[in-house]
């Protein structure tokens, strides 16, 4: 389809998916259809900023997303401000503001992988969880995230120069590892909290787990996301959540996510380069949310000659992320509806820089922002 006549969703507001908003890529509605009320299943965007920074205080939020089935809501990685997001976009259940609570809705969680821009606000949750609503859910929030790789710990020191590692007898936990060790170091906290306060341990109303990746399956640090069948995690009444490996090397294990309701599919990339793992997870999808990156500007940002440093983090970002120019050919091959730009680096791109990137897609493209909410 010529780009002159693509249908473009842009903006921070409401959205449903069937409206037309325009002719031309980047054309925006004057007045956006908002979500109907009767919207059962929903994409809410918490965040979209990439990176282990607060972009000197941008309003794009740290990477967190959700869905949210009626009442219930599963929440994809603790970037940085999802709480307070996740009040902002109507997710929590009703009540007057001068009275703590609201978190009843959330169900499960997932973390794509344990980079500090996917979990830096993890901690809200355990230590503001009891007082905000977790005691009222009648089950505990399922949370599923990345496992440890003991076997393959030498792998950091593989790259020929002395690094002086934190914690370099166990340099990777998983993500059980990781809540046990917020859980120690928050224990003055934690404890008072359940000795003055009456409150239960944490472990009550928290269950984390660690994804068990497949027996045989030959992943690794050096082959990050071997092609491998979706992994099944998660399922209720609501919705099955699957995942897949993708290539963000070397952090690894890092996870794509299937979400399968009623109303129809949204996936979510993770972190990653162009992965036929993710391409394999997202067919069909209504909605991918994927990763973007602008190489122009990664490749502007740091000064010549590179430093070793410099040179480091270069790669990572452009070897690591996803170049915004072949988001179209992926969502294509994947045979997606809508296409919705999120993880962005950097987040305060203007929306037409963005979308002049995606070629060769048909369907829909969105360039995301904090609070925007698609209807399934």
């Amino acid at each position: 389809m010529d780009k002159t006549r693509r249908k473009v969703l842009t903006g921070a507001g409401s959205l449903a998916l069937g409206a037309t908003l325009g002719s031309r890529r980047g054309s925006r509605a004057a007045s956006p259809d908002p979500v109907p009320t009767q919207a059962r299943t929903r994409l809410v965007l918490l965040g979209v900023g990439a990176g282990r920074t607060a972009w000197r205080g941008c309003s794009c939020g740290g990477i967190s997303s959700a869905v949210a089935v009626g009442k219930d809501v599963y929440l994809v990685d603790f970037g940085r401000g999802w709480l307070d997001a996740y009040y902002a976009a109507g997710l929590a259940s009703p009540g007057p503001q001068a009275r703590p609570g609201g978190l009843e809705t959330l169900r499960a969680a997932f973390i794509t992988h344990l980079h500090a821009d996917h979990v830096v606000d993890y901690s809200e949750l355990l230590l503001f969880g009891s007082t905000d609503g977790l005691l009222r859910r009648k089950s505990p929030v399922q949370i599923h995230g990345p496992g440890a790789v003991p076997a393959q710990r030498s792998a950091f020191l593989a790259s020929g120069h002395h690094v002086d590692l934190v914690n370099p007898s166990n340099p990777q936990p998983g993500t059980r590892e990781m809540t046990e060790s917020l859980y120690r170091g928050f224990a003055s906290d934690l404890n008072d909290n359940i000795t003055d306060s009456g409150k239960p341990n944490p472990h009550r109303y928290l269950d984390v787990h660690d994804i068990v990746l497949p027996a045989g399956l030959q992943a690794s640090f050096a082959n990050p996301a071997p092609r491998m069948r979706p992994l099944p995690v998660y399922r209720d009444e609501n919705v099955a959540v699957s995942a897949i490996l993708v290539n963000h090397r070397p952090m690894f294990p890092a996870f794509a996510f299937r979400f399968e309701t009623a109303d129809g599919v949204i996936v979510f990339s993770g972190d990653t380069t162009r992965c036929e793992n993710l391409i394999e997870l997202a067919q069909g999808a209504d909605i991918l949310v994927h990763e973007a990156i602008d190489l122009g500007w990664a490749r502007n940002l740091f000064p010549q000659p590179l430093s070793f440093a410099h040179a480091a983090k270069l790669r990572h970002l452009t070897q690591a992320h996803t170049d915004a120019a072949v988001l179209g050919e992926i969502a294509s091959a994947a045979r997606v509806k809508t296409l919705v730009l999120s993880h962005l680096a950097p987040p305060t791109l203007p929306d037409s820089a963005w979308l002049s990137q995606i070629h060769g897609f048909d369907g829909k493209v969105v360039v995301g922002k904090a609070h925007l909410t698609l209807a399934l």
